[in-house]
């Protein structure tokens, strides 16, 4: 077995900052035993208006963000999933939010960009969010082999599409990661309901690492950051603040559980997925 860690951070405006307290955390998942780590989503800029992450951003293979993850993974000898980074788009207007898998050498073994884009108006609250004013959305799947398992890539909203899921489970996927930024107010409501759901469904790991608490903007994000197992169970938990999550995956429970419970195979639909 081993341990894959999910950092939880509330991080501000200011990109280096937040990329000290990135090593800081980095080096306590380290510390826990930790072979993978994943960021939160805006890991290295949560900033006072949407602007401020197109302004951070860089070219895909370089940049001040990637250079920094690519020099933890190989200092440290771990994987890492890097949240989200401000790549540059087609689009100088707008950016990907773009999650990079680097390997203990440092080197990028793969990428996501974020599909389903966060644009929406919450009556109840009184808050408003467009991400496709400034975020490019991606338009293709990723599942990646690494030594911890085969990963499933999403990204916060991307939580509330069942589908993108279960394509991936389909495509072996034992482990997602879901760097997420949830609002407190959606949070509250559907965080830990949806990642469990997204377990049991698929009868694998969800690693939810996220923003938890107030940002200079004045936004207040959820927090509660988990890992899952495949029974849906909570394996650990931080509710607010920055800090570690961490747990053993064990492969062979995947196995075990989607063996003995073949809900995957016993799938029966009118129309099937792409």
């Amino acid at each position: 077995m081993s341990k894959i860690a999910a950092i939880q951070m509330a991080s501000g405006p200011k990109v280096d900052a937040n990329l000290i307290e990135v090593s800081r955390l980095v080096e306590e998942a380290v510390q826990q035993g930790a072979g993978m780590i994943v960021l939160p989503e805006n890991f290295a800029i949560m900033g006072n208006g949407d602007q401020d992450v197109v302004a951070q951003k860089e070219p895909y293979g370089d940049g001040p963000i990637q250079r920094h993850i690519a020099d933890l993974a190989r200092k440290h000898q771990v994987w890492i999933v890097a949240g989200t980074i401000p790549v540059e788009s087609p689009d100088a207007s707008k950016v990907y939010a773009c999650c990079l898998v680097f390997n203990d050498q440092g080197e990028v073994v793969a990428r996501y960009d974020k599909i389903h884009l966060f644009d929406v108006n919450l009556i109840d609250s009184d808050e408003t969010y467009n991400e496709s004013h400034t975020i490019q959305h991606g338009e293709e799947i990723t599942v990646v082999d690494t030594p911890f398992g085969k990963l499933g890539m999403a990204i916060c909203y991307d939580l509330r599409f069942p589908e993108l899921f279960r394509y991936m489970a389909r495509q072996g996927a034992q482990i997602f990661t879901l760097p997420s930024a949830f609002t407190e107010s959606t949070g509250k409501a559907h965080w830990e309901s949806l990642i469990r759901s997204r377990a049991i469904e698929n009868l694998a790991y969800v690693v939810a690492p996220g923003q938890g608490g107030y940002h200079a903007s004045g936004r207040q994000t959820h927090g509660n950051s988990m890992i899952v197992d495949p029974w849906g169970t909570i394996v650990d938990r931080l509710p607010k603040g920055s800090g570690v999550v961490i747990s053993e995956i064990d492969l062979e429970q995947v196995n075990k559980v989607r063996n003995s419970f073949p809900a995957l195979e016993h799938r029966k639909v009118f129309c099937d997925l792409p």
